[in-house]
């Protein structure tokens, strides 16, 4: 693909936006690793906000939309909608609680709230086990949707792509920090809706497709594999009951509280929660939380969607995309392919915002995993338990090293993988059982550091067993498998909760001054330690409350959602219904959040 030289001043323009404000946080990121890694606690909300948004917007997840709707129809993004009831119970059961834990990673948690050897084994290996192979991992998955993007647009090889993403992401990685993360994810955010809404503007427009009509009445007509509707946002339970059970009943009723995925974590976790670690007060770790999941789920999926549904139209079958693209890598051809060949019908100047917007999606991801990870190393790792007494400068140089480390170990990994759904699969089994654990373990006194241990082992070792028992021919269907490792790894850890050896009673009664959780897990610790009424509840966190504004708050995110997609089908009655819907939920969730908002524990808090 040609670009013309307005669409090169476009992409120059673009990265320039994006990336110069963070040349001027540099020296304060210096300064040590809370400001390297948290940006020193201060961060507001709407910015802590935006930028989960722009880090979950990635060169990858586009591809990934598309790869799920032409495999299985609109409604197999259930998969990934699912996970609205883990972000908003994030928000009501959680966010609070995490920034008055007062820790820096969600690792240091580890030696918070349990006590001695198995909490510090816990806190060591999980920062090996998710900063470097885990979060290279996820690294590759976006680097693997940006190299295949190259290779569309411009005919890069992989070591190609890599090279020149590398270059840009690890210099601002490891001069700005989490401040200049923070920036640059929030111009970027902007730039990638500007183009992926111009992206699915021009795909409509197109002959073959006729417009919002066209392509409703066009796969109306199409079935879709197995006989499906594309266009459907439910699955046929009547016809196809095999679908609706892989994507919208496994995750619905089990996979959002019982996988552990990086962005939609049970409790919050990774980058979500180094974002509300990092944020001024209480207050704003909830509204950022907040924003994220409305944004997420409700401002981003139908321009992808558009795209892809227009991709089955253009592109029917595989072999369609390696016609029109004949010099193509046959190793890159699957699915998600189909969203960068889309990109070919996008306009002079538009193709410029559209790479431009690619890169800085690829960026706001890469940069956030690349801090992130390098948190984990340095401060839970090398910090921790090999270099203790150093100065804030030492970390911070070694921080800076390890980012280039964790760039280069995951960029060899993108050889290994094929296809973004495949890696999306592998990180959901690997994790599956273990999100009921961190769930549980801020409100039940029980779960103890070997309950981790348990649940980390037991998930693992029944992934490996399945895998090699799909070498020798024994496969199980995906949410088969998932069912499996989640039953055998809750098991393995709820008994070693009640029957292995509990925490130590010192550190519960701290913990549980420190950051007051609420519900009655918490009961006989509280009468142990003689902790009166008035002073264990503080603030206005209570369950009720909090089921109400979770219940509320994914109403509203659904309702939303699907207001918009019913509009741009067409189906005006139905949109009308679902819009009151949305109000009435709306109503309840401004209740709640005011009263939490009004709460005396929304004050700003130091490093405590």
């Amino acid at each position: 693909m040609q670009l013309a030289p307005v669409d090169w001043v476009i992409i120059v323009a673009s990265l320039v936006i994006c990336f110069f404000p963070a040349f001027f946080f540099g020296k304060r990121a210096g300064k040590s690793t809370a400001e390297f890694f948290a940006s020193g606690r201060s961060v507001p909300w709407w910015l802590a906000g935006l930028s989960m948004v722009a880090t979950t917007f990635s060169s990858d997840t586009p591809n990934l939309v598309t790869d799920i709707v032409r495999r299985n129809g609109v409604a197999g993004n259930w998969v990934w909608w699912a996970f609205v009831l883990t972000g908003v119970m994030t928000v009501f059961f959680y966010a609070r609680l995490w920034r008055r834990s007062g820790v820096l990673t969600d690792l240091e948690f580890y030696e918070l709230r349990y006590s001695g050897r198995a909490a510090s084994f816990v806190r060591g290996f999980r920062s090996i086990y998710l900063g470097l192979f885990f979060n290279s991992m996820i690294m590759a998955t976006v680097n693997l949707a940006a190299c295949k993007i190259a290779a569309i647009l411009f005919g890069l090889d992989r070591w190609q792509t890599l090279l020149g993403v590398g270059l840009l992401n690890v210099i601002f990685a490891t001069h700005s920090g989490l401040w200049g993360v923070l920036v640059i994810d929030m111009i970027q955010f902007f730039i990638k809706m500007t183009a992926v809404i111009a992206a699915a503007y021009f795909a409509l427009q197109l002959p073959e497709v006729g417009g919002l009509s066209g392509l409703v009445d066009k796969l109306s007509h199409t079935p879709g594999p197995g006989g499906i509707n594309y266009l459907d946002v439910l699955p046929d339970f009547t016809n196809h009951w095999d679908i609706a059970v892989a994507v919208f009943i496994m995750p619905i009723a089990i996979q959002w509280w019982a996988v552990w995925y990086p962005g939609a974590e049970p409790g919050g976790g990774s980058y979500i929660a180094q974002r509300m670690l990092a944020s001024r007060s209480e207050k704003d770790a909830l509204g950022a939380v907040l924003f994220f999941n409305v944004a997420h789920y409700v401002l981003r999926p139908w321009p992808w969607i558009l795209v892809a549904l227009c991709s089955i139209i253009i592109y029917p079958q595989l072999s369609d995309i390696q016609a029109a693209f004949p010099h193509l890598d046959p190793s890159l051809i699957g699915h998600d392919i189909a969203y960068p060949a889309m990109l070919k019908f996008l306009p002079v100047g538009f193709i410029g915002l559209m790479v431009g917007g690619l890169i800085a999606a690829n960026s706001s991801t890469i940069l956030t995993h690349l801090n992130w990870g390098a948190s984990y190393l340095v401060h839970d790792l090398y910090r921790r338990f090999i270099r203790k007494d150093a100065t804030e400068r030492h970390y911070v140089t070694a921080g800076r090293l390890v980012t280039v480390g964790l760039f280069l170990f995951s960029s060899a990994l993108v050889f290994l993988l094929d296809t973004a759904k495949d890696a999306f699969d592998i990180i959901l089994q690997v994790g599956a059982g273990t999100g009921l654990l961190y769930l549980v373990r801020w409100f039940w006194w029980r779960v103890n550091a070997w309950s981790e241990v348990a649940a980390m082992v037991s998930s693992f070792a029944v992934s490996v067993f399945l895998l090699v028992g799909k070498k020798y021919g024994v496969e199980l269907s995906t949410h088969a498998a998932l069912l499996a490792t989640i039953g055998v790894t809750s098991v393995c850890w709820v008994a070693t909760a009640l029957f292995g050896p509990p925490t130590d009673h010192a550190t519960l009664v701290a913990f549980y001054r420190k950051v007051r959780p609420f519900g009655p897990g918490w009961r006989r610790i509280r009468e142990a330690a003689g902790i009166a009424a008035e002073e264990s509840s503080p603030t206005r966190d209570n369950i009720p409350l909090a089921l109400i504004g979770w219940l509320s708050g994914s109403v509203v995110i659904w309702s939303s959602l699907f207001t918009v997609g019913n509009i741009l089908y067409g189906r005006l009655d139905l949109a009308m219904l679902l819009a009151v819907v949305c109000l009435a939920s709306g109503g309840a969730l401004l209740w709640v959040v005011n009263r939490l908002w009004s709460s005396p524990s929304g004050r700003p808090q130091g490093d405590a």
